[in-house]
């Protein structure tokens, strides 16, 4: 004798009910376990940056920093604003607006822009290059500011002063590929290690790899592929969510940020996922991040807590348009915010992401987004939302 069935197993059949209860279940757990936790809570301040002068407009913006005086360093592209966007810079001027403005800008905590410099040096004899694609900024622990560039001439890293003078090259003669010692290549972000001054390089668009140099002299230390593994720069073809993970980072190795336990966490963008390494290269974990993004990928750049502890992470996401917060010691996901599209707290394309002391938010937009935000925080809050969507201020 069979037990007797509900009427809904005798319409649906027993594996199709059963099949069911598992995925409620699922979804019970997942919504509970994200309700019971507090997270970062932040809004958007859409009145911050202030205005530029002198008629200046942001091309795609491709890096972010933030200094020990909560100043925020943006760097741009002036070359991706079309011609409409500038016509003031034509020779004569088409119309009253607008001028590119310097590639690099200064930003105070209110907004202010206070300085601005960059591009190609008018002197023959400076040492270097101005990058021909600028990418990613930072600011280190002795205030120096590094840029990267990811065109396939770009084969360096740049050290200036606050001031925009030039201080160091790392890199510079022609690439010979990921196991290259002394040449980048499109190398995307710097992190520089107070602990031992020491410049870790997401390199990054043309070689698949993390590689360490000594940030004052430029000597090289080591360098390291997926997994720890020695980088191979054979092409992967295209990225298939359902193949077993990749041996090896694709391009773009789009970030490597050092938190303050020595572990150091790398964004493998096209292949949907963060990995976490000692300071030697050894692979610690991995996890994946929206896996069946395809395209531009999902972990675009990483920033962290600003607790002692760093207990949380962000990463920015440019295919799905939103911040994710993660637990970093996990790497469990709790919730996300933003959107797609043009208003204050939305994102066309976030790219770069940064945390000031106070706990707050900067990001910035490449391609058609051409814009840096401000998210406020607001402190720990239970997660109403797995997906937060636009995070506008709340009236008062």
């Amino acid at each position: 004798m069979h037990p007797q069935r509900t009427r809904a197993e005798r319409v649906l059949g027993p594996a199709f009910v059963t099949a069911l209860i598992v995925i409620g279940i699922f979804f019970t757990y997942r919504g509970s376990q994200a309700s019971g936790s507090d997270a970062p809570r932040f809004e958007v301040d859409p009145l911050w940056p202030k205005p530029l002068p002198n008629h200046w407009v942001i091309g795609s913006a491709i890096g972010v920093s933030v200094d020990a005086q909560d100043h925020v360093w943006i760097i741009h592209r002036p070359a991706s604003l079309n011609a409409k966007e500038i016509y003031a810079s034509q020779n004569p001027p088409a119309a009253i607006c607008c001028k590119p403005a310097l590639p690099v800008l200064e930003f105070d905590a209110a907004g202010n822009l206070l300085n601005s410099w960059g591009g190609p040096p008018s002197d023959p004899n400076a040492g270097y290059k101005w990058p021909a694609s600028n990418h990613g900024i930072t600011v280190d622990y002795k205030g120096n500011v590094w840029i990267g560039g990811n065109d396939p001439a770009d084969t360096q890293v740049l050290k200036f002063t606050q001031a925009g003078k030039f201080l160091m090259r790392i890199g510079g003669g022609e690439s010979k590929g990921s196991n290259d010692a002394a040449n980048l290549h499109r190398a995307a972000k710097i992190f520089v290690d107070p602990a031992a001054n020491e410049a870790y390089i997401s390199d990054g668009y043309g070689n698949k790899r993390v590689i360490v140099f000594d940030a004052d002299t430029g000597a090289y230390k080591r360098h390291w592929g997926a997994y720890g593994n020695k980088p191979d720069d054979t092409d992967l073809g295209p990225y298939d969510p359902s193949a077993p993970p990749a041996k090896q980072f694709r391009n773009p190795v789009h970030c490597a940020e050092l938190a303050n336990d020595g572990l150091l966490y790398v964004c493998d963008r096209v292949n949907d996922r963060i990995q976490v390494f000692k300071k030697d290269g050894a692979f610690v974990k991995e996890a994946f991040i929206e896996k069946n993004t395809l395209g531009d990928g999902s972990a675009f750049d990483i920033t962290f807590s600003k607790d002692r502890d760093q207990k949380f992470l962000f990463l920015a996401d440019g295919s799905n348009d939103r911040i994710h917060v993660l637990l970093r010691d996990s790497l469990q996901e709790l919730t996300s915010f933003g959107d797609g599209g043009r208003q204050p707290g939305q994102f066309y394309a976030v790219h770069s992401i940064a945390t000031d002391s106070k706990g707050n938010l900067y990001t910035t937009e490449t391609y058609e987004g051409k814009r840096v935000q401000k998210f406020v925080y607001k402190g720990l809050a239970p997660i109403a939302k797995l997906d937060q969507g636009t995070v506008w201020p709340q009236q008062k």
